[in-house]
């Protein structure tokens, strides 16, 4: 199949969810050249937003932010010959086209327009349902019809090929529905590389172009942004954006623009490659990727190289996020100062569950005690800590004023110093993500060309079974001498996200010597000891020793997702640095100084 070049495709992301730096498309464009823009605008919260969007305008459902970056940088990528590749057409792909249209006539220009779907099953599950299947969530088994549950989204993960048919027939602009993250960079590989499917190591080259998809996927999380091992930034402008330069062979190389912000260094794009995975056998529609078989070196100042990529053929099942609205829910803080905060908060619940008429009225009461105070506090605000109360019902009058307003009576007859962070609040409404499979061969993966010919991608005629995971190995000896107690996060980085109801966090070491330290001593049971919130959690641990790092997920940490997470950090962004800030006994033959 004919090749567009014989050098590396240059990939830039412009972003990494719906809300992300506006200029960043700009700067990407008119930063340095480029082959394709992308942008991933699409999270499992996204779609639920998306479908609130459309309840109010039946022709909303995608992410209007792409429109406005495209209006800035649509005549530039036309006359460069930059194709643009996003997800951001949500659940209305077929409507962000037209927009698109719309816009280049508005601006005098004329580029070729395709989209991606048939992602969308919501109108079909009942009679998949009634076809035998089952749906049920990948954590609890649970089938979807025992939960009593209607959803409002639910979506499989596509994956790439139907982004490459539509780069092949010419298109300028690509939107599609929800496929997975990497796809929007595999895709356009695929594309650049002309790389068949009947290739023999096409699902090594697949594995490769995936890894560097979700390196770049969160944009300047690769480049230096939300990074363990901050003090190796020394360039403390907004990072620049990320690019992926993807070979033929499906290696790579993780850069950005000169002259802009940053980091790019064989320790961000570890932290980024560790980013929301869970077993190293990263599963997709198109191939699996195994993690544990990519080597990083540096290549140069801010350029990564990643190679090495073994991949294997997917399985016959795709992923489906589907969503459904869980009830009402509202939170009160109160404020706790100064002396005897165990004393006053629990007061303070027993007050207010008597004046609310008992947890039981409730669907879900949850109550949490947060502590910020210091003792003898150089000011009024380190002496106090939070009492957070949160409630959940079906019914939206019971967690509405009548619930915060009752809060405030407390006000004069509570414990002292009783005050809020808030004034009296409304109830909002929130959802919840149940993750599932469907066998592949029930989903219409489309393709509309920029001709308006529309042709259906299969999924692979070779598929495999899903690799067993290796959660555990043999533990090495420990490393012998004295220690010193440190926090953990003196030799360790940890960058940690959601995964529905899960929590990932992806632990890894700069130097063998540590690691072998880390294998040792990040057991279950030391996570568990570590982080009590998951003591009677389901813990899966796995090991990645090609990057120094163990991967830790906790299941069922976040609930049943970002949307109906109680805990104050429902995205679990911080669980990574709350680990590292952990007192362990570390040997001093690792540490410098």
């Amino acid at each position: 199949m004919t090749t567009i070049g014989g050098r590396a495709v240059r990939i830039g992301n412009c972003s990494g969810f719906y809300g992300d730096r506006l200029q960043a498309a700009r700067e990407m464009v008119e930063g340095g050249p480029i082959d394709v823009l992308t942008g991933d605008y699409l999270a499992e919260l996204t779609m639920l937003i998306l479908w609130k969007a459309r309840q109010k305008d039946p022709g909303a459902g995608y992410a209007k932010t792409f429109l406005t970056q495209i209006e800035q940088v649509l005549g530039t990528c036309l006359d460069r010959g930059i194709r643009i590749v996003s997800n951001a057409g949500g659940l209305n792909p077929a409507g962000l086209a037209a927009e698109l249209a719309a816009l280049a006539e508005r601006l005098g220009l004329h580029p070729r327009i395709a989209y991606v779907d048939g992602d969308d099953l919501v109108d079909r599950l009942g009679e998949l349902q009634a076809a035998g299947h089952a749906f049920a969530h990948l954590d609890t088994g649970r089938k979807l019809a025992d939960a009593g549950v209607r959803p409002v989204s639910a979506n499989a993960y596509l994956g790439a090929w139907g982004i490459t048919e539509a780069l092949r027939a010419d298109a300028d602009l690509v939107v599609t529905g929800r496929v997975t993250d990497a796809s929007v960079v595999v895709g356009p590989a695929a594309w650049w590389h002309g790389w068949s499917r009947e290739d023999v190591d096409i699902h090594d080259k697949i594995a490769g172009a995936m890894a560097a998809g979700h390196v770049i996927e969160c944009g300047p999380q690769a480049t230096g942004g939300n990074y363990a091992f901050f003090e190796e930034v020394t360039d403390r402008r907004y990072p620049g954006f990320p690019i992926a330069e993807v070979d033929a062979d499906g290696s790579s190389v993780i850069t950005k623009h000169e002259g802009t912000g940053g980091l790019v260094s064989v320790g961000t794009v570890t932290a980024q490659l560790l980013y929301e995975i869970a077993e190293p056998a990263y599963l997709g529609p198109d191939a699996v990727a195994h993690f544990d078989t990519l080597e990083l070196a540096q290549d140069g100042e801010h350029r990564v190289r990643i190679r090495g990529a073994r991949g294997s053929a997917p399985t016959d099942q795709l992923k489906v996020a589907l969503n459904y609205e869980g009830g009402y829910r509202n939170t009160m803080t109160l404020v706790l100062t100064g002396n005897r905060i165990e004393e006053k908060a629990a007061w303070a619940s027993q007050q207010l569950t008597e004046l609310l008429g008992g947890r039981d009225r409730f669907a879900e009461f949850d109550l949490q005690l947060l502590r910020f105070d210091h003792p003898d506090a150089a000011t009024n605000a380190e002496a106090t800590a939070h009492l957070r109360v949160t409630v959940k019902d079906p019914d939206r009058r019971k967690v509405g004023r009548a619930f915060s307003n009752t809060t405030m009576e407390l006000a004069l007859g509570g414990y002292p110093g009783f005050h809020t962070t808030t004034p009296p609040s409304a109830e909002s409404a929130y959802g919840v993500y149940w993750p599932t499979l469907i066998p592949a061969d029930e989903v219409a993966h489309r393709v509309t060309l920029p001709d308006g010919d529309v042709r259906t991608i299969p999924h692979s005629a070779v598929t495999g079974s899903a690799p067993e995971p290796v959660t555990s190995r043999a533990h090495l000896a420990p490393v012998g001498g004295p220690t010193r107690r440190l926090p953990f996060g003196t030799i360790a980085g940890a960058r940690s996200g959601d995964k529905g109801g899960n929590a990932n966090i992806g632990v890894w070491t700069r130097t063998d010597d540590e690691y072998a330290w880390l294998r040792w001593y990040l057991s279950v049971e030391r996570v568990r000891e570590l982080l009590p919130e998951a003591v009677d959690l389901q813990v899966y641990r796995h090991e990645l020793p090609n990057l120094r790092a163990v991967n830790i997920v906790v299941v069922g940490i976040l609930g049943a997702g970002v949307a109906s997470a109680t805990r104050p950090d429902p995205q679990a962004k911080g669980l990574g640095e709350y680990l590292r800030s952990r007192l362990v006994d570390i040997p001093e033959s690792l540490l410098t100084g």
